[in-house]
């Protein structure tokens, strides 16, 4: 993924009315009235969120007659998610030396009143 498309997703990902739209849209598709349904906003509101949402590609719409669904497109997901994946080697070296301090603070308390 360029660095621009991980913006992009990040950026739409900041929001969490958007993040809440992806959540729902991960159980099917959705309309913009549907989706509109569980937050104290408007219609026209929604549709600018989902815009963003289309911009950095997690959300596609569909036409079926009258209806325009919404569905969640997942890719930028999955490589955002890879992205975040490299640095887990960092973290896991950082919570293995956590793990050492906190091993080493088991075994040889010091007391209260005791100072290096």
């Amino acid at each position: 993924m360029t660095q621009d498309l991980l913006d992009v997703t990040f950026a739409a990902l900041a929001d969490p009315t958007r993040r809440a739209i992806l959540a729902r849209l991960a159980h099917g598709e959705a309309t913009v009235t549907e989706l509109a349904e569980p937050f104290a906003m408007s219609q026209p509101a929604v549709s600018k969120h989902l815009k963003v949402l289309e911009r950095a590609g997690l959300v596609a719409r569909g036409r079926d007659a009258q209806r325009r669904p919404c569905r969640l497109v997942a890719e930028p997901l999955k490589d955002a998610t890879e992205w975040l994946g490299g640095y887990s080697r960092f973290w896991d070296g950082a919570f293995s030396k956590l793990d050492l301090v906190l091993e080493g603070e088991q075994r040889h308390p010091e007391s209260p009143g005791e100072t290096d």
